[in-house]
């Protein structure tokens, strides 16, 4: 049988970040929507041993995706090893490989390996397939590069928080209420317009016009990732001038007591150009932490204040 034709190539980037903390954050695959701009969503299917089976869900010309990727983790030699479990046309096989290298004490060679057959090991659909993979490492080990240094170097633009209420009421209304989020201009007193496509089931790309307090509206896109009826993430794909990035979910636990706890998260990094354009001259970050901790955070508490009347209503 004669050999299959295929290609193995190589792109790489320094990265101004220690490499263990480098092969850490790629490791760990919750980091993914902050370290790559299309990822909305990761998590692990499997795990055995070093070996992991991982979903993601993405955007990929303007659509959201997913899939499902085998990974092989080598802590010690900082390597992570994967291929797509099911290749689309025209790629036959897709693998490769990410290895992190130490230069300095705060420096790393981040290498992105690529190994690859298309179908019928057709010399056009390979020529395609060439081109698709170098185009997109390299516009990815940009951002990569740009988000480890960020998460490395300043966490001072970086916060977390979780606003929760306890609901008299089921967690599956709970969810409905969030999950039916074209209905929320009719819902929502700070929802101003609202556009949602869903083409395939359980993932949602939500546009929306909001208003704040003093009459001031701004448009925001977000792709959602649904589980009913416990979980809902996102990643904010337009963002408002103040923020890199806006990622967060909803989350819907419900007792034996007939008591759910529903919860919305999120995750800022703020942009510190825009500070003082937004903010004025003087402003902080810590001034900004705190509009943006206010703003998010009066948002998501009215929306599970309303979807709390919404499901005691249902009781």
């Amino acid at each position: 049988m004669p050999q299959q034709a295929g290609r193995e190539v190589e792109h790489e980037i320094t990265v101004s970040a220690p490499a263990e903390d480098v092969y850490r954050l790629l490791a760990e695959v919750e980091n993914w929507p902050r370290l790559f701009p299309p990822s909305v969503y990761v998590t692990v299917l499997e795990r055995d041993g070093a070996m992991e089976r991982i979903r993601i869900w993405a955007t990929a010309n303007g659509e959201a995706k997913k899939w499902t990727s085998i990974r092989e983790l080598d802590p010690d030699g900082l390597r992570i090893e994967f291929r797509q479990e099911v290749s689309a046309p025209p790629v036959a096989s897709m693998r490769g490989t990410w290895i992190v290298e130490p230069q300095s004490d705060n420096t790393s060679r981040l290498r992105l390996l690529h190994e690859y057959r298309a179908i019928d090991d057709d010399p056009e659909k390979l020529i395609w397939i060439d081109e698709a993979v170098d185009r997109n490492s390299r516009a990815e080990l940009p951002s990569v590069k740009a988000g480890l240094e960020e998460v490395t170097q300043a966490a001072e633009l970086t916060l977390s928080f979780v606003d929760t209420v306890e609901v008299n009421g089921s967690a599956e209304d709970l969810y409905d209420f969030v999950n039916e989020a074209d209905r929320w201009s009719e819902r929502l007193p700070h929802v101003n317009e609202v556009k949602m496509t869903e083409d395939t089931p359980g993932l949602q790309v939500l546009r929306m016009e909001t208003l704040t307090k003093d009459g001031a509206a701004h448009t925001t896109e977000s792709v959602r990732v649904c589980f009913p009826h416990h979980k809902i993430a996102y990643k904010q794909t337009v963002l408002p001038a103040l923020m890199n990035l806006h990622t967060g979910y909803w989350l819907f636990e419900e007792g034996a007591d007939g008591v759910t706890r529903a919860s919305s998260q999120h995750t800022v990094v703020l942009n510190a150009g825009n500070i003082t354009r937004i903010l004025g001259p003087d402003a902080t970050v810590a001034e900004a932490r705190e509009f943006i901790r206010k703003a998010l955070g009066d948002n998501s508490r009215a929306t599970l204040g309303y979807a709390k009347d919404y499901a005691q209503a249902r009781r």
